[in-house]
């Protein structure tokens, strides 16, 4: 796609945004179940995935970590939003990959030390990029798909979460 494409396919939803700003308000969801083992098994579009403890936490490693889900979702939209921002640009990328890295120290989660967080201390998330463009454009390209980034600035401003039991 090309940002002529891309902007006649975006060009409607903006105007609709604009006229009826409560048309761009969406609720996603997720769901996961209970499953064997201390799982929990969670539906995505594609399938679903089984989650479980890592091994820093008695898992065995063959389950997906939610750790790992958390910096893999940041990924995913970091290079969604990468690649979409460089095609409204024009900017030609030949290749890119994008990582996220995150300390954790266990003693949190496994209730070892009332000190140590429970959740990530640091993220990091790095950018590889292949291209010939100037680096004024790509350092532009960057900062707009940092801000651009539902994950990363969902991370960067936590909002309000609540939980609710129903019985």
């Amino acid at each position: 796609m090309d940002s002529k494409e891309l902007r006649a396919k975006q060009a409607p939803l903006k105007k609709q945004y604009l006229k009826e700003p409560e048309a761009a308000e969406i609720a996603l969801h997720a769901e996961g179940r209970l499953g064997e083992d201390l799982a929990c098994n969670v539906e995505t579009d594609i399938g679903i995935v089984e989650s479980g403890l890592h091994p820093a936490t008695g898992g065995d490693g063959t389950q997906a970590c939610s750790g790992d889900m958390l910096l893999q979702a940041l990924v995913a939209c970091a290079g969604v939003t990468l690649n979409t921002v460089a095609t409204a640009m024009g900017l030609e990328l030949k290749d890119a990959t994008i990582r996220a890295e995150g300390d954790l120290d266990f003693r949190g989660t496994l209730g070892v030390s009332k000190e140590a967080p429970v959740g990530f201390k640091r993220i990091q998330l790095i950018f590889d990029l292949d291209t010939d463009e100037n680096p004024e454009k790509i350092d532009k390209l960057i900062e707009l798909t940092e801000r651009y980034c539902v994950v990363l600035q969902t991370l960067q401003n936590s909002p309000e979460i609540t939980a609710e039991i129903n019985r």
